[in-house]
């Protein structure tokens, strides 16, 4: 088998990027005053005085097709609001608040259940409130079913953090994820199925305690809210960013004319290796759609390295030091020869 990509799969990073800028391309409507809409990258600032009320939504993608081929529906929820808080932080925001929008082809009162208890569990670990949510039938629109949401979040219009203050000399600093969290799951399914694997099959090589592939693959998305929320109150944090789809790309959104070179990344997990090995995917491919480990990075001066890593020590995390900041462009991976612009 040829080495599969993203785009191979159904899924074109870079045409979804071109689509995103002829949307953005015919918007052209801003209110003014309260509600002025004032930029943003992970998610969008919204004039309110003297506060900022941040908007962001997201869904849990195509990671909801497996929780049905394992019947098992009760993780999912906290995927849907770990990648909405994940994005509210990254502009220096707290999530507040939350919504779902749950599309079936058939409802399901069992799997709405499950579905509801992961949505409990997340909101408790962000610390948000679910102000209600919408449900819809369409059965000739789904196959099957979607979970997407949306979370309002709220920072001090002096706190905002949109990565203007980095500078040369900063550091990143990496925290490691739980996994795939929510991403690339469109290639993952792809080579399952040319592999022939059965995702009710042991994870191979005796890892991951016994776990089936399945069972790995649902490992819910890191949630990162209160212990990145205690950096920015303690720190001068200088940039923020979620490691989503578009792997280490996500970096660029933060700031133009800098060189993130990331020259000390950890080990990804095993689940990393299976996928590149499976499906014969490139490294450069592998770091431009999955984590790779990193579900979150933090950028600061070098001084304060050691107090942010205190922090997320303290919270349980394991993190480090991945990079640095320097003149030029693009984020580079200089052991791996990989380069991103």
């Amino acid at each position: 088998m040829e080495g599969l990509t993203y785009a191979k799969s159904g899924v074109d990073i870079f045409r979804e990027e071109k689509a995103v800028k002829r949307i953005l391309k015919s918007i052209k409507f801003n209110r003014d005053g309260i509600g002025r809409y004032m930029g943003g990258h992970f998610a969008g600032l919204i004039d309110f005085g003297d506060t900022v009320l941040v908007l962001c939504t997201d869904g849990v993608g195509s990671k909801v097709m497996i929780a049905n081929e394992m019947k098992k529906w009760d993780t999912i929820g906290i995927d849907c609001i770990a990648m909405n808080v994940n994005d509210c932080i990254c502009v220096g925001a707290e999530p507040i608040a939350f919504v779902d929008y749950l599309a079936m082809e058939k409802t399901d009162p069992k799997i709405t259940e499950e579905i509801g208890k992961g949505l409990e569990k997340g909101a408790r670990m962000a610390n948000v409130s679910i102000a209600g949510g919408e449900t819809a039938t369409l059965p000739d629109i789904i196959n099957g079913f979607d979970l997407a949401g949306a979370c309002l979040g709220y920072a001090d219009k002096k706190k905002i953090i949109l990565g203007d203050k980095i500078e040369e000399g900063d550091v990143v600093i990496g925290i490691e994820s739980s996994g795939l969290h929510s991403n690339g799951y469109t290639l993952v399914r792809k080579i399952i199925e040319k592999e022939n694997l059965s995702y009710d099959s042991p994870f191979p090589g005796g890892i991951y305690e016994g776990k089936s592939i399945g069972e790995v693959l649902l490992t819910p998305t890191k949630i990162y809210v209160r212990e990145v929320l205690e950096v920015i109150k303690n720190t001068d944090v200088h940039g923020l960013a979620h490691i989503t789809g578009g792997g280490v790309r996500n970096l660029l959104r933060l700031k133009k004319d800098i060189r993130i070179v990331l020259d000390n990344l950890p080990e990804p997990q095993p689940i990393f290796r299976f996928i590149q090995e499976m499906g014969k995917v490139s490294l450069k491919e592998m770091y431009q759609t999955f984590n790779m480990g990193v579900g979150f990075c933090i950028i600061v001066s070098k001084n304060l390295a050691d107090d942010v890593l205190d922090i997320l020590e303290r919270f349980g995390d394991r993190a480090d030091v991945i990079g640095y900041v320097e003149k030029g462009e693009g984020v580079h991976i200089p052991d791996k020869k990989l380069s991103y612009v």
